[in-house]
């Protein structure tokens, strides 16, 4: 059952947790998955640009923005959460998608992709990795997500997003504007704690299960786009990029991790070509 939560926005429950999202524009469905601390509002320029040719709905992912933060960590699990989007389409009487993800969004995603491959026309990954495969590797990441959550609930949102922000993994976005920086700091300290901390802990790199085995069963025509500052997710996704069957990766010069931020003209762009090319082959 739907209800609406503010202007634009809209509710809906899944398997007992309360989801929030937007929804403008009309044509085929693009479904778009954001990272972490982000929310649905990530993507607005992007859906001014999608929202001429498709139906764009942009959802806020467990823990984040104005879905409900459940108490319990396992309700984060990668397969819980796949299955909430495949129960929000069923609810919504929607088939099929286009599907977007950035980076936690990118690696849920995939999952969905891989795991309810009927749901996709396409699919377009953000900076994002298929999951950990050494054991060593699982370990150490989930042990350092373990104490970013401790940091998130002993030490609050402040402490938490002047680390976060001061990543290298962000480091390009020291070229943004003044007011675009604030802006996306106003979003990260506007988030839950807890929502937080457990997304870390249900949803994390480390706990994920790892998809490479998977990915050349992937039949979904895919793009893969990095931006050229993050060499190391550039590599990641140029090993993805080889094991699937019908992918292509782009990588975007002058940006960073988060390419739909740092070169937002480009990116919708290229996002609403890919789509609109998707639905072409689809009709011919």
């Amino acid at each position: 059952m739907n209800t609406s939560n503010e202007i634009g926005a809209s509710k809906i429950k899944l398997n007992g947790v309360d989801y929030s999202y937007i929804e403008e524009g009309k044509g085929q469905i693009v479904l778009l998955l954001h990272g972490f601390t982000g929310t649905k509002k990530t993507w607005t320029k992007l859906i001014n640009k999608l929202k001429r040719n498709f139906r764009v709905i942009a959802i806020d992912l467990l823990g984040h923005g104005e879905t409900e933060s459940p108490e319990d960590p396992n309700r984060y699990l990668m397969e819980q959460a796949a299955k909430d989007l495949d129960d929000f389409l069923t609810e919504k009487q929607i088939d099929r998608i286009h599907l977007l993800g950035y980076s936690m969004g990118g690696r849920l995603a995939l999952y969905f992709a891989l795991y309810y491959q009927h749901r996709i026309q396409s699919l377009l990954l953000e900076s994002c990795t298929a999951g950990l495969i050494s054991e060593e590797e699982r370990l150490s990441r989930m042990n350092q997500d373990d104490q970013l959550a401790s940091m998130l609930l002993n030490k609050g949102m402040k402490t938490f997003v002047d680390y976060w922000e001061n990543i290298s993994l962000f480091s390009s976005q020291k070229q943004l504007s003044k007011s675009q920086q604030e802006k996306i700091r106003e979003g990260r300290l506007s988030q839950s704690p807890v929502g937080l901390s457990n997304s870390l802990k249900g949803m994390g790199t480390g706990i994920q299960p790892s998809l490479w085995d998977r990915l050349n069963t992937l039949e979904i025509r895919s793009l893969l786009i990095c931006g050229e500052y993050d060499e190391k997710f550039c590599s990641i996704m140029g090993k993805m990029n080889e094991k699937m069957k019908n992918s292509e990766i782009r990588k975007i010069l002058r940006a960073g991790h988060a390419i739909h931020v740092e070169q937002s003209e480009i990116f919708a762009t290229i996002v609403s070509e890919f789509f609109l090319k998707s639905e072409k082959e689809e009709m011919s």
